[in-house]
This record gives C-alpha cells, structure tokens and sequence, in this order.
C-alpha cells in the first residue's frame, strides 16, 4: 500500500489523482502505524514549514518518518521538510537531508514558479529522463546543494532540485503537475 501522508499542507489531492492516473491504490493518513506498515510513504505538500513541522511533531510522525526503511518520497515542502533546517519560519526540520533551505534571492521572479529544466541527473528516480527535460515548479524556498544532491536546477543560483539519502528521496518541482515527465518519475520511485 502507498501512504500519503496527511499533515494538512495542500497538494494532497494532485498526487493522489496521479497516483489514480498511474493505476495504484493509496491511503491519506497521519496514522503512525499506517505509515510504518507502507509499502511507500509519500510526503508532498505546499504550505509554510514551520506549521508543518508543528503538525508532524505534535502526531509524533517526525520520529516516525526519520525511522522509515521502505522508499519515501518528499514533494516541495516534503522535500524542504526532509533537510536540516528551513529559514521559513526558522524551522528545524527532520535533518534527513543535511543542507539549509534559504529563500530564493529575488533577482528574479520569486516565487520560482513555471517549468525550468535539471541538470546532473543522477539515479533511479531519474531512469529514462534526460538532462535537459523540463519539469513544474511553485516554490520561494530551496535546498542548498549538498553530498545528497541527484539533480541540480538554476534559478537565481544552483540549488537541489532533488536529493536522495539511502530510502529517502525527495523533489523540489512538482511530478504530478509535470505531465509526462513527472508521470515517468512518479512511475520510477513507485517501482522501486
């Protein structure tokens, strides 16, 4: 079973209806047991961190999430919930990801919001994308590069457009809004 973790941060539905698309069942939960219990956990999410953040503490589901062994995916604010620290809201966040996320500088539009392409590719979750392949993202934050780092995107600077740590994976843009790029990296880490 796929569980989507519910921790009332928007985008919940758009990966749900993609999950549908791509013809797998999921559940919507914050229950801890539910989660351990997944075949895949999935954490997408657009919100602020530090509500976030408060709503998986107060569940105990920060220590439960850090404990998973089965693939997990974070999706923007997942992802951005998945590192150290996040300056939105001064959030310590679950330290899965060591690297900061900062502000974007507004040198250019922020928030980054539209199709941008990756760069430096690497792993599973890219199988079948290239380099240069577009994909969607809404976000004011991001994660600075770092070892964990398996694909780059500029936008005002280099910055982590995902990252993967053992079982844990995570994306700044959005796969479910990515039409058929995204379907293929939805279908990727669901086949992991």
């Amino acid at each position: 079973m796929i569980v989507i973790v519910q921790y009332n941060a928007g985008n919940v539905l758009s990966v749900a209806n993609a999950l549908g698309r791509l013809g797998y069942d999921y559940l919507v939960t914050d229950d801890a047991l539910q989660l351990r219990q997944a075949d895949k956990v999935m954490l997408p999410g657009v919100g602020a961190a530090g509500m976030a953040m408060a709503y998986l503490r107060d569940r105990g589901l920060d220590e439960v999430i850090r404990k998973l062994e089965q693939p997990v995916l974070g999706i923007c604010l997942g992802l951005q919930l998945m590192c150290r620290y996040s300056e939105e809201d001064d959030t310590q966040c679950l330290g899965i990801f060591d690297t900061v996320v900062g502000k974007l500088p507004p040198t250019e539009p922020v928030p980054h919001m539209g199709w941008n392409n990756l760069k430096q590719t690497t792993g599973p979750l890219f199988a079948g994308i290239a380099n240069v392949d577009d994909v969607y993202f809404v976000h004011s934050y991001a994660a600075g590069l770092c070892a964990d780092t398996i694909a780059v995107c500029d936008y005002t600077r280099p910055f982590s457009a995902a990252l993967c740590r053992k079982n844990f994976y995570a994306t700044q843009f959005h796969p479910e809004k990515s039409a058929g790029i995204g379907q293929q990296i939805l279908k990727n880490f669901l086949e992991l």
